[in-house]
């Protein structure tokens, strides 16, 4: 049905990627010669509070795993109540069976469920790592 937008597609991609590509190398060579050029004329000591961030970082632990896990375990929450929900909430529903009204409504209450307690798993990691790092900090 789409064929004839396929062909047209492809060779739109792969031209932007050739043309990325040859791009980064030309300002990759660009940026060497710049460099060059303005490494005999300047003193290191002027970049030596220049490239510093303004926030202390205290710790080493990285709380991505916290993150994630929590995020974890509220998708997987949220298919669990979001498949409670369909199988005794809602009337005539069989699976591979239904209007699409059933349908609609079981997809919705799954992806509502899904984003819902996702988020809130994210907010309790979130307060997780304050508690940690407040509780560090003093």
């Amino acid at each position: 049905m789409m064929d004839f937008i396929l062909v047209p597609l492809v060779v739109g991609i792969v031209a932007l990627t050739i043309y990325k590509l040859f791009e980064l190398f030309v300002r990759k060579k660009e940026r060497l010669i710049m460099i060059e050029k303005a490494g005999e004329n300047l003193d290191p000591s002027v970049f030596q509070n220049l490239f510093s961030l303004p926030i202390k970082i205290q710790s080493t632990l990285s709380s991505g795993t916290l993150k994630a896990g929590c995020l974890l375990i509220g998708v997987g929450l949220g298919l669990l109540v979001g498949f409670l929900i369909v199988t005794f909430a809602i009337p005539g529903f069989n699976y591979g069976e239904g209007s699409y009204q059933i349908r609609e409504t079981v997809g919705v209450v799954y992806g509502a469920s899904v984003l819902l307690f996702g988020g809130l798993s994210l907010l309790i990691a979130f307060f997780l790592e304050m508690k940690y790092t407040k509780k560090h900090d003093e």
